[in-house]
């Protein structure tokens, strides 16, 4: 390849490892007895499904077992192909296995973008053997891969590469005179390699990335001919404009983040909700998802121990939408440490999911005679609403009635806690009951 043509590729591309040797990362997948390196050992590569964030190494590793087990490898995008490819690929995949006894290696990337006639396409001949399936996918695979799919395929997860692991990729880049940039004589300072490490967040393809662009920013470090171009902090600055933050809004980061805030609220840690609302603004969630987020928060787990906690849920999401970001942000930045600070209860939310679990067991019980409304005389002969009690003619406003289905009689499914305002809640009910037990021993 000569230069001319090499520096029309990208350099992340120029620099993918063509050998496991060269490869970097993965240490727990790759490292002495693990599982791919016993796989590339064996020269036995079965069904993989590559499981990692962007950059972490899944096409490259899929390239190296491919050349290992010396296969047909078969690249395929789950966003520009359909059945039709995959027809035609089977029937490729058939001639040469009848013809050589080659193996093809079906490396399918965003797997998870497949729908499920694509995935029903190829399935059956996954499973006869006719193709190995590597798929990449950034997602969760439970969440999009058809089960039958999933179950014919051994999961491995791929972890975003270190610091350490990016120095490395960056410094063979930078030295590397024929795919890399070791023609460019470059240097770069200690401080500007972290700095790239840092906004590339475990992202080798990002990091190279920048590298490419801040070797075009480098300025010299003299006027003499043989002088090194220096990739300085402000450099790297330059050549990435902004943090790449990990995340899906649609994918499993965006769940993951979401229930982190979700926690850090419950457990009435401010400082943790502040971060991880701050990391879902920042990469692009939508506010108005999170206010909605926030408002089931100050009804399932903080409850009647604070009433006003749903008013200033409610409240943020509506100066959300009149202000729009980023002023807008800082009332979810509010209702957040709100929520964090007040005192928790899922009192209400455990009451009506044993509710549910009742009518669920129970059916449709009919509402007691004695509660039922009587507009018109035929409803009043056949006794409804005979014996009810007006709660305001009684002089504490309380009368002991049964407002359940006979078959639940006696149910007592709130139960408050000893928690901010449920606390006085709780007192109260409990005096209240004590009167009624009170004037029923009496009479």
């Amino acid at each position: 390849m000569s230069s001319q043509v090499s520096t029309q590729i990208p350099l992340a591309e120029r620099m993918r490892p063509k050998r496991i040797e060269d490869f970097v990362g993965q240490e727990e997948l790759l490292g002495e007895g693990r599982i791919l390196a016993k796989l590339i050992y064996q020269k036995k590569i079965p069904s993989l499904l590559l499981w990692g964030p962007p950059g972490s190494g899944k096409t490259t590793l899929a390239r190296i077992l491919a050349q290992n087990v010396s296969a047909d490898f078969v690249f395929f995008s789950a966003v520009l192909s359909g059945v039709k490819e995959i027809r035609e690929i089977v029937a490729t995949a058939v001639k040469r296995k009848d013809a050589d006894n080659v193996q093809t290696i079906l490396f399918v990337d965003e797997i998870h973008r497949f729908n499920k006639a694509q995935q029903d396409a190829f399935l059956p001949h996954v499973e006869n053997g006719l193709l190995t399936l590597i798929g990449a996918t950034t997602e969760n695979p439970s969440f999009q891969v058809i089960a039958p799919l999933l179950s014919r395929c051994r999961v491995l997860v791929l972890k975003p590469l270190s610091s350490e692991n990016l120095k490395v990729i960056l410094q063979r880049a930078i030295t590397d005179r024929k795919n890399g940039l070791g023609l460019h004589k470059l240097r770069i300072e200690e401080k500007a390699m972290a700095h790239i490490c840092s906004l590339a967040d475990g992202d080798a393809r990002t990091a190279l990335n920048i590298l490419a662009v801040a070797a075009d920013l480098a300025e010299p470090e003299d006027e003499s001919e043989d002088t090194l171009s220096v990739i300085s902090v402000h450099t790297a600055e330059e050549a990435s404009q902004r943090r790449h933050l990990r995340y899906d809004a649609a994918g499993e980061e965006h769940y993951n983040q979401i229930s982190a805030l979700h926690k850090s609220l419950r457990d009435s840690d401010p400082d943790g909700a502040l971060y991880w609302l701050a990391r879902m603004l920042a990469a692009g969630e939508d506010p108005l998802y999170i206010a909605r987020r926030l408002i089931r928060f100050a009804s399932e787990d903080v409850g009647i121990a604070d009433p006003q906690a749903l008013n200033i849920a409610l409240n943020c999401r509506n100066a959300y939408h009149m202000l729009g970001s980023p002023e807008g942000e800082l009332a979810l930045v509010e209702a957040a440490v709100y929520l964090a600070t007040a005192p928790k209860s899922n009192a209400l939310y455990m009451a009506y999911k044993e509710v549910l679990r009742d009518i669920k067991k129970t059916g449709s019980l009919p509402v007691p005679l004695h509660i039922r409304n009587a507009p018109t005389r035929l409803m009043r002969e056949l006794d409804y609403g005979k014996g009810y009690r007006y709660a305001h003619d009684d002089v504490e406003g309380l009368v002991d009635q049964e407002h359940l289905p006979d078959e639940l009689c006696g149910r007592k499914y709130y139960q408050p806690t000893n928690r901010g305002y449920e606390a006085l809640v709780k007192d109260r009910l409990t005096k209240w009951r004590q009167i009624l037990k009170t004037r029923k021993n009496k009479n």
